[in-house]
């Protein structure tokens, strides 16, 4: 592709050759920070197929990511783990069809989590949803739901009788969860958990998916956590939060609340350098980079965040992007 570069230089006549160094940079750049993307033929080979929906962190909404979600998939089986605003809509792009949704988990109780829980059943629901979805979390999980059915009552109602659709209420069967230890097992997947270190949010939970082929971890928000890396362990992919310190004086800097909103930001998040320390010693095989905390700050590269946990981690790493399945 180089050498093909060069000859159009060439050929035009325009173009200077600092213009084509330039050029050829910001290529081999590109190409440095997703050195483990996945290919088409290998995600096809694979049974277990995991789609970050989004990897932004916080809640405020962005042009260029979408809050925290992500779906597994198996034997056509859609199970979400957490629902930041828009996973419907995420789903949707991914190309996986609402109906399929078979379990949701949440990690916690922050709106960038689960600010789209009810949303995403109800609209798999208006979709065309007809079999039972498992719901799983820390309290009050059951009390979120109900109060959300409760909140679209006159819709979910008027759809029952105008359009023949059978009750939403009855197909959700929530589960609350408050230590870890196995979350459920199916036919698919072997889920477990453990509690992870997000103050003041308590419980907040990681998760792992052990399917016949995979086994996928997602830390969910967490300080360094010993319990998520001995949950970790020898595991195909985890996908982990991820914060650079080093922006955070310009982030805070930007709200009216800066000084308590670093502080919180800071007791509860994994540094870069962290992360790639905790995948080291669970010795996972891929380490996704996601939840970025800044989430859009231009001045942070893809690079940079690669930098960070290359220092403390040898193995695969991905600097996760909305709907990039891996």
């Amino acid at each position: 592709m180089l050498k093909a570069e060069g000859e159009k230089m060439k050929n035009r006549g325009g173009d200077s050759r600092r213009q084509f160094i330039c050029r050829t940079g910001k290529m081999l750049a590109f190409a440095a920070t997703r050195p483990w993307r996945v290919n088409a033929q290998t995600a096809a080979a694979t049974k277990t197929r995991l789609i970050l929906l989004g990897t932004g962190g916080g809640p405020r909404p962005r042009k260029n990511s979408f809050p925290s979600s992500q779906v597994i998939l198996i034997n056509k089986a859609a199970y979400v783990i957490d629902c930041g605003n828009g996973v419907a809509i995420q789903l949707a792009r991914a190309g996986v069809p609402l109906p399929t949704l078979r379990h949701v988990f949440i990690t916690h109780h922050h709106s960038d989590h689960n600010a789209d829980y009810g949303n995403l059943l109800l609209l798999a629901w208006t979709s065309g949803l007809q079999t039972r979805v498992d719901t799983w979390g820390p309290p009050p999980l059951t009390r979120m739901t109900r109060l959300f059915f409760e909140m679209n009552a006159d819709d979910i109602k008027t759809r029952i009788v105008d359009e023949g659709k059978i009750p939403l209420a009855p197909l959700v069967q929530t589960h609350e969860l408050t230590q870890g230890g196995t979350v459920m097992q199916d036919e698919n997947v072997k889920v477990r958990c453990v509690l992870v270190d997000h103050p003041p949010v308590k419980p907040a939970f990681g998760y792992r998916f052990d399917s016949s082929d995979r086994s996928i971890v997602i830390s969910g928000d967490t300080k360094y956590s010993d319990a998520l890396i001995r949950l970790a362990q020898g595991a195909d992919v985890l996908v982990h939060e991820s914060l650079y310190v080093p922006a955070i004086d310009r982030l805070a800097a930007r709200v009216p609340n800066g000084v308590a909103l670093k502080k919180s930001i800071l007791s509860h998040h994994t540094a870069a350098e962290d992360v790639g320390r905790v995948a080291a010693a669970a010795g996972v095989k891929t380490l996704v980079l996601s939840h970025f905390v800044p989430p859009d700050d231009p001045e942070v590269t893809d690079q940079m965040w690669l930098d960070g946990a290359q220092r403390t981690f040898k193995g695969q790493i991905i600097v996760g992007k909305d709907l990039l399945e891996i």
